[in-house]
């Protein structure tokens, strides 16, 4: 009888986890249809079907529900930039590979539904930006990391990888820029040529000096 225990345990297991899952897909909806100053707690149990106590057992505040809420809307790109930027013989590749794949990320619609609601929200509920701030700065600490290792194996020139990750990401956000001021999103030519050439002036800016020797 005693194989049964993990069994159970492991049910139980994966109904906490779908159970998270869907408060995190309300919660998700919720915000980014309401706004997060607009979106309480008990409005998000009642949709859920639960009590207010069942989802403060999860998330002990609005401010964890919304970084959850984060990390689960950016947990598979996360993933897929940890994969990408590994040391590699051809680092052009990969920032090129890298812009294409940030430019259509920050461009789709819940990028942009989240960049607006942060910055409406932002002034009145400052834990917004701060929580939200964390996003971009996860993603540069993994370009940081990638420019880092080129630059030690002589790939790129020397100099701060986490202004060189700063950089990158700063020539591919126009985009979403002028989505928020109003622009049509981008087509995929566009995004492609937009990849391009933030690639190719990060590329020039960074290059190795043409004797190989460190600056």
């Amino acid at each position: 009888m005693e194989p049964a225990e993990p069994k159970v345990s492991g049910k139980r297991e994966a109904r906490k986890h779908d159970r998270r899952l869907g408060m995190l897909a309300t919660a998700r909806r919720m915000f980014l249809d309401n706004g997060y100053a607009a979106t309480s707690m008990s409005a998000i149990a009642a949709e859920v079907g639960g009590s207010k106590a069942t989802l403060w057992n999860y998330f002990p505040s609005k401010e964890e529900l919304f970084s959850a809420v984060l990390d689960d809307a950016t947990a598979d790109y996360r993933q897929k930039l940890t994969d990408l930027l590994r040391p590699t013989p051809d680092v052009a590749a990969t920032v090129l590979a890298f812009t294409r794949g940030f430019l259509a990320k920050t461009t789709s619609i819940e990028a942009v539904q989240l960049h607006r609601l942060v910055a409406a929200e932002a002034a009145r509920s400052p834990e917004v930006g701060k929580i939200f701030s964390r996003v971009p700065q996860r993603t540069r600490q993994l370009l940081a990391d990638f420019f880092e290792a080129a630059m030690k194996a002589g790939q790129l020139r020397q100099a701060d990888p986490h202004v060189a990750a700063y950089a990158l990401t700063s020539l591919c956000l126009g985009v979403q820029q002028r989505i928020l001021w109003g622009a049509p999103a981008p087509s995929e030519q566009e995004i492609e040529r937009e990849a391009q050439n933030a690639a190719d002036i990060f590329l020039r800016a960074f290059a190795p000096p043409q004797d190989g020797r460190a600056t």
